[in-house]
């Protein structure tokens, strides 16, 4: 029987199909890790300005609230207006070249365009406030970002994660006046102390669909 395709067909064939495969397999590889919340985990987030929370906390000694406005009454923390940063820039560092965005922006009236670090997907709700008044802690969401030069995503933030707080809120409650400080430390055990503040705080072991997809 003759042979139907010649040679150099069927290697050009191959070479297409391997072509395909390849291009595909990338393409999953990619958007896998653009969907794995561990991906992006100590991978500082490249900000129109290289803003250091470690030199403004511990430095400066500047509250999270300060340019954190709305963290303990709305859902959302906030992102720092322009008009926030220059209340110390229009003194200090006037004209330093890696504030110049932050000049152009207070000069032209335009926003900064903030990258979210930690940036939920759309169906899942999540409130700063109530977590905030029930007592849990700025460093057991977002790490030890007074400590970050740069700021990155410390936790994972999947559901799984987020349920092993839900279930045992004992093991990571903190009296209300302290969640603000990142240094904070129990002075009796932990699980004593959060089953104590889980009945005085009312704080119930949310864990139904509902709760976060609305």
């Amino acid at each position: 029987m003759p042979q139907i395709f010649s040679s150099p067909f069927i290697l050009i064939l191959k070479l297409v199909i391997l072509g395909v495969i390849l291009f595909f397999s990338s393409i999953a590889v990619i958007w896998r890790a653009t969907l794995d919340p561990m991906a992006a985990i100590g991978t500082p987030v490249e900000q129109p300005v290289p803003f250091s929370h470690k030199h403004h906390v511990q430095d400066d000694g500047i509250d999270c609230r300060y340019c954190h406005t709305s963290v303990e009454k709305s859902s959302f923390a906030g992102f720092p207006s322009t008009e926030i940063c220059m209340t110390c820039h229009s003194q200090i560092f006037t004209d330093a070249p890696m504030l110049a965005p932050v000049v152009e922006s207070y000069q032209e009236n335009k926003p900064l365009r903030w990258k979210r670090v930690h940036d939920l997907p759309d169906f899942v709700y999540f409130n700063h406030s109530i977590h905030i008044h029930k007592g849990i802690g700025c460093v057991s969401c977002h790490g030890p970002v007074d400590e970050m030069p740069l700021t990155w995503r410390a936790k994972p933030l999947t559901m799984q994660w987020c349920l092993s707080c839900h279930r045992a809120p004992e093991h990571f409650v903190r009296p209300r006046e302290y969640v603000f400080d990142m240094d904070w430390k129990p002075r009796e055990d932990q699980e004593v102390l959060g089953r104590r503040l889980v009945e005085e705080y009312n704080i119930q072991s949310k864990t139904d669909c509902s709760v976060c997809h609305r």
